[in-house]
C-alpha cells in the first residue's frame, strides 16, 4: 500500500519525467559513440556486447548513479516540504515503511532505464556488428548484474536524504560521492566495493568468481544500510 501512495505522490514531482529522459540519454551513449567513432570499435577485439559496454558504461553508470541520488533526494524533499514527516511522527506509523516505499519507486525507476539501455546496446550490437537473437541473453545478464550493482547506492542515497530536512545537502553529498567513486583505483577489489563505485562495474570485463564477488558484496551492503536506515530511525524518533 506505501509503494502505490509513492507512485500517488510521485506524479507532482516531474520524477518520472526525470528518469525516462535519464534512461534516453544513458541509451543514446552509445547508438552516438558507434555512429560518430565506429571504426574504432569494430577493429577491436572481443564480443560485441563487451566491445559496447567497455566503451560505453562508464558514462552510462554515471547517468544511472546521478539520477538516483536526484530520485532520492526529491522523494524526500517533498515530505520534508510539506511537514509530512513531522506529522508521521505523531501517529503509529513506522517511519521505515516511507523509507522501503521510496526505495521501491527508485528501483521501478531503474528497472525501466535500464531496460531502456539494454535495448540500446542490444540494437547496436545487431546494427554495427551483425549480432544475432543470442545477444539478448547477455545483454539481459550484464543488465541485471548492473540492477543489483545500483541497489546499494539507491538504499545510501535514500538514508542520506531521510537525514537531510534541505534537499541541497543530500545532494551534495550525493554528488561528492558519485565523483569520488570515479576516481578510485579501479584495480583495488576494497575500494571498489564503495557502494556509489559498484555501479561501474560490468561482468563483461570481470572473471566470474569477480562477479560472484561483487554480487555478494552487494547484497551484503544494501542489507547493511537497510539495518542502518532502522537503528537511525529508531533512535532519532526517540529524540524528537
Amino acid at each position: 500500500m506505501s509503494l502505490v501512495l509513492e507512485f500517488r505522490k510521485v506524479k507532482r514531482t516531474g520524477l518520472a519525467e526525470a528518469f525516462l529522459g535519464g534512461g534516453i540519454l544513458a541509451a543514446a551513449v552509445p547508438f552516438l559513440n558507434m555512429t560518430f567513432r565506429s571504426d574504432r570499435y569494430l577493429s577491436a577485439n572481443g564480443s560485441p556486447v563487451t566491445i559496447l559496454m567497455d566503451a560505453n558504461w562508464q558514462m552510462m553508470s554515471m547517468l544511472n548513479v546521478l539520477l538516483t541520488v536526484a530520485g532520492a533526494c526529491i522523494l524526500y524533499h517533498i515530505e520534508y516540504a510539506d511537514h509530512t514527516m513531522q506529522k508521521m511522527n505523531t501517529l503509529p506509523i513506522r517511519e521505515v515503511r516511507l523509507f522501503f516505499g521510496k526505495a521501491g519507486v527508485i528501483f521501478t525507476f531503474s528497472i525501466l532505464f535500464l531496460l531502456t539501455e539494454a535495448a540500446s546496446v542490444a540494437a547496436c550490437a545487431a546494427r554495427w556488428f551483425g549480432s544475432g537473437p543470442e545477444t539478448a541473453a547477455r545483454v539481459l545478464y550484464i543488465f541485471g548484474f548492473a540492477l543489483l550493482m545500483l541497489l546499494p547506492p539507491i538504499l545510501l542515497s535514500l538514508l542520506v536524504s531521510s537525514l537531510c530536512r534541505n534537499m541541497w545537502i543530500s545532494l551534495g553529498i550525493g554528488v561528492v560521492c558519485v565523483f569520488a567513486a570515479t576516481m578510485l583505483p579501479t584495480r583495488d577489489f576494497v575500494l571498489t566495493l564503495f557502494p556509489f563505485a559498484l555501479p561501474f562495474q560490468t561482468p563483461g570485463s570481470l572473471a566470474a568468481d569477480a562477479v560472484r564477488n561483487y554480487a555478494i558484496a552487494a547484497a551484503a551492503e544494501a542489507v547493511l544500510i537497510v539495518l542502518l536506515e532502522v537503528i537511525i530511525l529508531n533512535v532519532r524518533r526517540l529524540f524528537e
